[in-house]
């Protein structure tokens, strides 16, 4: 593996770079030439290109990139797109480059990106003013019951994620946002179709096990992030995808109204509240188990059932982030 510095002057100096970009993902396809123009102009060039208009051939889109050996791999598109992107670059000599063109753009967010197109694009031109660097941040891994794509070569890689796991009521949000609202209001339509399912969802209790201790949590929405955003909204100002930190919290308890009252308060304090916060359980690694088992939300895709075990990988991901992010 190279130093970050030494991938960095590859990548200014005219390493090898590949362009992936989801034409599915909100503003992907309309944005597709935009971006292609804007990049030539920043001086990023890129002898190959794969734009992406079936995401069920991602997996066999990133075999066909890892083995142009690049130096640089930029990934427009959404959440979905950057999460499949971060488990076939992590623990590789690899920057990843994030163009957030999705609905949330939670990983962007955490990585301190600029959402706007031409803002990210200046940022990826390293070596230029006011380029970004590269840097490694901490990525999650996990391991659930019945997960059908945790078994054969490369299961490994399949366990990773960028951003967060979930249980209780975005599982079932996920499952039924109607993809015309997505497209059409974006972040609203997450929270439109919470509010529709939230009078019939039942709450459950998990059982949280961190260093061998036990905690019985009650609530319809449990998440365990390891970036710094959810839904579009920053869960803590000291929450970091390179802190070394899984953030475990529950959105209320058991009563459907403190689910809607927390929620809220995420989204209007969730830029002051801190991480030491009782709402809040930091570790490096931790088991959930339900009565009965539920489904897994895994970067917004159904990833098997509980019991699930949650594990930290420190630095196992190279990005390029602005100049401001704060490394460690």
């Amino acid at each position: 593996m190279r130093s970050k510095a030494e991938l960095e002057s590859a990548i200014a100096g005219g390493g090898r770079a590949v362009l992936v970009i989801n034409s599915r993902s909100r503003r992907g396809r309309r944005l597709y030439g935009t971006a292609r123009r804007l990049l030539r102009e920043s001086g990023l060039e890129f002898p190959h290109v794969f734009p992406v208009t079936d995401p069920t051939r991602l997996r066999e889109l990133f075999t066909d990139v890892l083995a142009l050996e690049p130096d640089l791999v930029v990934v427009g598109g959404g959440d979905g797109t950057v999460a499949e992107a971060v488990g076939h670059l992590a623990h590789r000599d690899i920057a990843l480059g994030v163009l957030p063109l999705g609905t949330t753009n939670n990983f962007a967010r955490s990585l301190e990106l600029p959402l706007d197109l031409a803002g990210a694009v200046t940022t990826l031109a390293v070596g230029r003013p006011g380029a970004g660097k590269v840097a490694d941040v901490d990525v999650g891994w996990f391991e659930s019951t019945g997960d059908p794509q945790g078994e054969g070569p490369g299961a490994d890689r399949e366990h990773i994620f960028a951003n967060m796991v979930s249980l209780g009521l975005s599982v079932e949000v996920a499952g039924h946002v109607p993809h015309t609202l997505k497209r059409f209001v974006g972040r609203p339509a997450y929270a439109l179709t919470a509010a529709r399912l939230l009078p019939r969802h039942e709450a459950f209790t998990a059982r949280v096990t961190i260093d061998g201790e036990v905690r019985e949590l009650a609530t319809h929405q449990l998440n365990i992030a390891n970036g710094a955003h959810h839904s579009g909204q920053r869960i803590a100002r000291d929450a970091s995808p390179d802190d070394r930190l899984l953030a475990v919290y529950r959105l209320g308890d058991e009563r459907r109204l403190r689910l809607a009252s927390a929620t809220a308060r995420h989204v209007l304090t969730g830029q002051w509240r801190s991480l030491e916060e009782d709402a809040f359980l930091t570790t490096a690694q931790v088991e959930i188990e339900t009565d009965p088992p539920m489904r897994v939300d895994v970067d917004g895709e159904i990833r098997g059932r509980t019991p699930v075990s949650i594990k930290l990988r420190g630095n196992a991901l190279r990005v390029i982030v602005p100049q401001a992010f704060l490394d460690t």
